[in-house]
């Protein structure tokens, strides 16, 4: 088989026995940070994206991901909402040297300069609003935190410190009671493509599991505050309440914001690979502590 760019030919020759074409071309897809991604376009005019788990530390805490991410596919398959068709996934790496998943390509974009932001955010929110529909039942993933809770300690960073400890002690005390949802668990705007000014489908499904529907809101805020500032990420979560007549527990909202704390908040890598320009790392301390100082100060309902 001739080599295609891009492509080991072992991986190629893998991915083409389970491809309906020949693969006329070979694009390495922008954006990603914990895999490596490749368009595969097809001598039909069809095409397919191959996602190989490269990345050696998330690997080593989950083994499973290839497994993961293709019954997530299955599992979603059945929602409301377009998803990518699981085509083939190589659990172990015996075959491409990484565990990899084989999908079908969903039609559309990123799009993260939308002409109107409230109709952009009011579609997003209901795109999440019906993934939710999805049963749990028969799914064998279960939400965890990423950081452990327990030892959750002000970063020195915070210019906002007493806003940071009270968000902790939150955390810290009790859990809210929920209703167990397949919630999609990495949801944000970089995962959902858009087509003609409406969503065609949401991607990237290696973090789904059964867990509280306020994370993926949460997830999701706490994004659209870094990206655009803490109005945006309000009116966001205004819309998800009004479309699914709940009310956000603020418990999911900082725990969102903490379990997102590795160190100092950096620019996300895949923002300005999609577009969204003028943002700092500067910036990105300044909005998530205007963040939890406004989820902090805000009275609201304690509902699940």
């Amino acid at each position: 088989m001739p080599p295609v760019s891009g492509l080991p030919p072992h991986v190629l020759a893998w991915a083409s026995r389970h491809l309906p074409a020949t693969v006329q071309r070979v694009q390495q897809l922008p954006g990603s940070t914990s895999a490596t991604l490749h368009r595969l376009d097809l001598q039909d005019g069809s095409a397919a994206v191959l996602r190989q788990f490269d990345n050696a530390e998330w690997l080593k805490n989950e083994p499973d991901l290839a497994l993961h991410e293709a019954r997530s596919l299955e599992h979603a398959a059945q929602d409301h909402v377009a998803t990518p068709r699981l085509l083939a996934f190589d659990e172990t790496g015996a075959a491409c040297g990484v565990p990899t998943v084989l999908m079908s390509c969903l039609p559309g974009m990123v799009e993260l300069n939308p002409p109107g932001l409230d109709g952009w955010l009011s579609e997003l929110a209901s795109t999440l609003a019906h993934l939710h529909q999805r049963s749990p039942q028969g799914f064998g993933w279960t939400y965890f935190t990423y950081q452990d809770v327990s030892s959750m300690q002000v970063p020195a960073w915070s210019g906002v410190p007493q806003a940071w400890a009270s968000a902790i002690a939150l955390v810290q005390g009790p859990r809210p009671s929920f209703v167990p949802h397949f919630i999609h668990r990495d949801y944000h705007p970089v995962n959902v493509l858009w087509e003609h000014a409406h969503v065609s489908g949401v991607v990237d499904w290696v973090n789904a599991c059964v867990g509280p529907a306020g994370i993926d809101v949460g997830h999701c805020c706490v994004n659209l505050a870094l990206m655009y500032g803490v109005q945006t990420a309000d009116t966001f979560r205004a819309a998800y309440e009004r479309q699914t007549g709940t009310r956000q527990n603020v418990y999911w909202d900082v725990l969102s914001l903490l379990d997102m704390n590795g160190g100092p908040p950096r620019v996300y890598p895949g923002w300005p690979a999609f577009g969204l320009t003028g943002l700092t790392d500067e910036l990105m301390e300044t909005r998530l502590n205007a963040y939890l100082l406004s989820l902090m100060t805000e009275e609201r309902q304690p509902p699940n």
